[in-house]
């Protein structure tokens, strides 16, 4: 999820299939690097931490840093929340009504980032707009996360992923959910999260309101 794009699952382990001891050494490798990561940002900063710092403090090599992430970029941003709300996505009710099958996917993944580690959130969106490079590649990775949803969309609506309407639709949420979460650290990150986001949906749906606040 833009914003929110963690090394582990955010459904519950009741949830999830049973995985093999191959999965899980991966699972523990990504977040010892992510761990590794934010812990030398918090500490010296971003652009002072370098792909060597952290593969000693995770205790892997720097191959096996990039093996897993291409650019220390990747690390900061990459998540599991995107194939999370595709799947949340899948299980709503058919003849649920889009937006509210959206704006509830969307409040769930919300309040999990923000349950599981604020702070990591907090630190993310900061970095967001605080570094140029993070946030290029958020550019970047928007792509990607678009055309899956655009696959979820076809999914749940039975229209083609392709078409123009989905297209537009699925970028303009996921970008919607980037200047949220951009808007969010500008300004101290003091508003409720989810708030913002019930507003970004609001707006999608609506159009711009009338009323100046």
């Amino acid at each position: 999820m833009t914003g929110m794009t963690a090394a582990h699952s955010p459904a519950s382990a009741a949830d999830r299939p049973r995985l093999g001891l191959r999965e899980r050494k991966k699972i523990k490798t990504r977040e010892a690097i992510r761990a590794a990561t934010y812990a030398l940002v918090e500490e010296q900063g971003y652009d002072a931490t370098t792909i060597d710092q952290i593969a000693d403090r995770a205790e892997v090599s720097p191959s096996t840093v990039f093996r897993y992430f291409p650019t220390k970029e990747d690390i900061v941003l990459t998540d599991e929340y995107d194939p999370f709300i595709l799947e949340e996505i899948r299980q709503r009710p058919a003849e649920e009504p889009w937006a509210d099958t959206i704006r509830h996917v969307l409040r769930r993944a919300v309040r999990l980032a923000v349950d599981e580690d604020q702070r990591i959130l907090q630190l993310r969106t900061h970095l967001m707009v605080q570094v140029p490079a993070v946030r290029s590649r958020m550019m970047e990775s928007m792509s990607v996360t678009g055309h899956m949803l655009c696959q979820a969309i076809g999914e749940r609506t039975g229209r083609d992923p392709e078409s123009l309407e989905v297209r537009v639709y699925a970028m303009s949420l996921i970008g919607g959910l980037m200047e949220t979460s951009m808007y969010w650290a500008e300004h101290g990150q003091r508003d409720d999260f989810e708030s913002l986001v019930d507003r970004t949906l609001n707006v999608l749906e609506h159009g711009l309101p009338t009323e100046k606040p």
